[in-house]
């Protein structure tokens, strides 16, 4: 079966406004506010210290640093983001650039050598209409995979089972850290 289109010109507009005004997150925490540095959780993981299973950062930079995501997908989801308040690719500077993507490489070399996952997802989930949970500090996303990891819990139960502690899956991918 062939994927049909509808186009509906008319509904741009209605599409182009509802992304124009954003609700509070969570916890009535106002979205507009995370341009601030001081109320964007990925500041403060930069400024919480040296690299700690307490605040799950595996590896810190120059410009950038490497974390565990606190609400991973699958044991062993990293982010790496740059330690500046940076929204968009575009914003970047090409030390950043460079370094998080350095980063990037290293951190699924330490995946791949620490959990020995069958594949690894990496991408960017690019403002709030594309999934970012926090859009408004850009981040990467390296996520392990192994055959047969979704299961039956996730799609029926919405549930994810994680197999080891973060503090676990954090000693494991550090100590894999490549230098």
């Amino acid at each position: 079966m062939s994927l049909e289109h509808l186009w509906a010109g008319w509904r741009g507009e209605y599409v182009t406004a509802a992304g124009s005004s954003e609700p509070a997150l969570a916890g009535g925490v106002d979205s507009h506010r995370l341009d601030d540095p001081d109320h964007c959780v990925f500041c403060r993981i930069a400024a919480s210290g040296p690299p700690s299973a307490d605040n799950g950062v595996l590896w810190i930079g120059t410009v950038s640093y490497a974390v565990l995501n606190a609400y991973p997908y699958a044991s062993g989801h990293l982010m790496v983001l740059p330690v500046r308040h940076v929204s968009s690719l575009g914003d970047l500077t090409d030390a950043e650039g460079s370094e998080m993507w350095s980063a990037l490489r290293q951190g699924v070399a330490a995946l791949e050598a620490a959990l020995g996952p069958d594949g690894i997802n990496v991408g960017a989930n690019l403002g709030r209409a594309a999934g970012a949970g926090v859009p408004r500090h850009l981040h990467l996303h390296a996520v392990p995979r192994w055959l047969g990891d979704t299961n039956f819990m996730t799609a029926v139960a919405d549930t994810r089972v994680l197999p080891e502690t973060l503090a676990v899956s954090w000693r494991r991918i550090h100590q894999a850290w490549p230098d």
